[in-house]
């Protein structure tokens, strides 16, 4: 690990200065601190972040909620509002990690995790994420985690997040706090595919924090769930995964979020198979059909190809049991 000096914000103004003059944000730590000790990331001053008043969850004007960016993970996992109204969002959690892990990340930290790819991890291996331009080890490698969705020449490694695939297929918000003030991004463009530069991950511009991420308010009834499938069943990174959600109302399915995670360089959102689901009558045979678009577009490589009917299988699986139906 390499020097880096610690100053604790004790108030959001004096975060945003510190972050505006170069200082890494820390809440829970469990990410970064791991990259630091592997020399992944070089951080030279840290900025504790974990006292601002972000670890509220509260019911929005309109019906949906508003997570602070420092509630815990479990903290979410629990709050009845979470559970009541978002189930996958409570799943995807609960599927993420261990529970004394779940006990220190935040929802902030979860979606501004770095990708698992080990080439990523290890300093000595091409890695255009982590030192553009040397070029991406994992095109001719080992690539069977990797993505098959969003990728680029640049890049195939995958975003590790549930909740972040959760919070696409929902289409959630992200509200931010920065220098110039406040600004929303929509969650689909905050998390941003590599292309040329793929040490470029996500929309915040510089000293800019996460403050919150809005759920919108959905028609209710509301049906939804989170579906991981992994290598074994516990504290695994998704090789395919699915948050569904759904609002069916006289029989008809009304409204549709599909997205999918453990495929795609950023979480996918599949709006081909939310638009094959819109208007119809719940059944086996129309999940089955549904689930055969969530591939469109698909560039598997030599060690991943097995993911393109994975992923189909696991979001047929899930609207079966989201949905239902005969």
């Amino acid at each position: 690990m390499h020097p880096f000096s610690y100053t604790r914000a004790a108030g959001t103004r004096q975060a945003l200065d510190a972050g505006r003059a170069g200082g890494r944000y820390i809440a829970g730590g469990t990410t970064l601190v791991d990259l630091m000790r592997e020399t992944v990331e070089r951080p030279r001053t840290l900025v504790d972040i974990s006292a601002l008043p972000l670890r509220e969850i509260t019911v929005t004007r309109r019906g949906g909620l508003r997570i602070g960016a420092l509630v815990r993970m479990s903290e979410a996992v629990a709050h009845r509002g979470v559970r009541a109204l978002y189930p996958v969002i409570s799943q995807a959690l609960e599927l993420s990690a261990s529970a004394q892990l779940r006990n220190m990340a935040t929802i902030g930290g979860n979606i501004m995790q770095r990708t698992r790819c080990a080439y990523f991890r290890d300093v000595s291996a091409a890695c255009n994420k982590r030192e553009p331009g040397s070029g991406c080890a994992a095109l001719h490698g080992v690539n069977r985690t990797h993505a098959i969705l969003g990728t680029s020449d640049a890049c195939v490694a995958t975003h590790p997040s549930d909740v972040a695939v959760a919070f696409t297929a929902l289409e959630a918000t992200v509200h931010l706090l920065g220098p110039d003030g406040e600004r929303t991004v929509p969650f689909t463009d905050f998390l941003l595919r590599p292309g040329n530069t793929p040490d470029r991950e996500h929309a915040l511009r510089k000293g800019e924090l996460i403050a919150a991420v809005e759920l919108p308010a959905l028609p209710r009834p509301l049906k939804s769930g989170y579906l991981k499938v992994r290598d074994r069943q516990s504290y695994e990174f998704a090789l395919t995964s699915a948050a569904v959600a759904l609002h069916i109302s006289g029989g008809v399915i009304r409204e549709a979020r599909v997205a999918a995670g453990g495929v795609g360089t950023v979480p996918w959102k599949l709006p081909a198979v939310e638009r094959q689901l819109i208007g119809q009558r719940p059944s086996h045979a129309l999940w089955t059909r549904a689930a055969q678009r969530a591939a469109d577009g698909a560039r598997p490589l030599q060690h991943n190809r097995f993911k393109v009917e994975l992923l189909k299988r696991t979001v047929e699986r899930q609207l079966r049991v989201v949905g239902g139906g005969k």
